[in-house]
């Protein structure tokens, strides 16, 4: 199979798929989700390609990822579908080096809304601008400030609470 050359549509989509990956992880805060969202967006992509008017790409897919997830929160709280749980069979993930440090940096995030999560993603995590955040968002430019400086507010509020031990008096 023949790479696309990296100045085509296609090249440029498939430079995208590290930042898309790592966002629609954080927006589904599951991998298996994640990656089920991303290749719903990069087929509706593909398959738009013609209505893209030619700017600001990183936008424009940012913009379907998040319908996408809208869309499909909407439906699933409409159908009500129950989750299987199918892993039980699966090999575990690699620990990461300090597992403590891991699980409570995904409790902070997980603790956010999901649209100050997805803001903090956004410029903190893949480096966008806030007028382009606020593009994709298709929100003002001061809710991404807004969202941002509480996202962070909070999350550095859970870290700092999930950090007290409490030691005993010497009697």
């Amino acid at each position: 199979m023949k790479t696309p050359a990296p100045e085509s549509f296609e090249g440029q989509i498939l430079a995208l798929l590290p930042s898309l990956r790592r966002y629609s992880r954080s927006l589904t805060r599951s991998d298996a989700d994640g990656e089920d969202l991303l290749q719903d967006c990069v087929e509706k992509v593909l398959a738009r390609r013609g209505q893209w008017r030619g700017l600001n790409l990183r936008g424009w897919v940012l913009t379907i990822m998040t319908n996408l997830y809208r869309n499909g929160r909407r439906g699933k709280a409409r159908d009500g579908m129950l989750e299987l749980d199918a892993a039980g069979d699966m090999a575990a993930p690699e620990a990461p080096a300090d597992p403590l440090e891991r699980t409570r940096l995904d409790n902070a995030l997980n603790s956010l809304s999901e649209e100050h999560r997805a803001v903090l993603m956004l410029v903190v995590i893949e480096g966008y601008s806030y007028s382009e955040v606020a593009a994709a968002l298709d929100i003002p430019i001061g809710t991404v400030m807004s969202r941002l400086s509480r996202a962070r507010r909070r999350v550095a509020e859970h870290l700092k609470a999930d950090n007290i031990i409490t030691l005993r008096r010497p009697k």
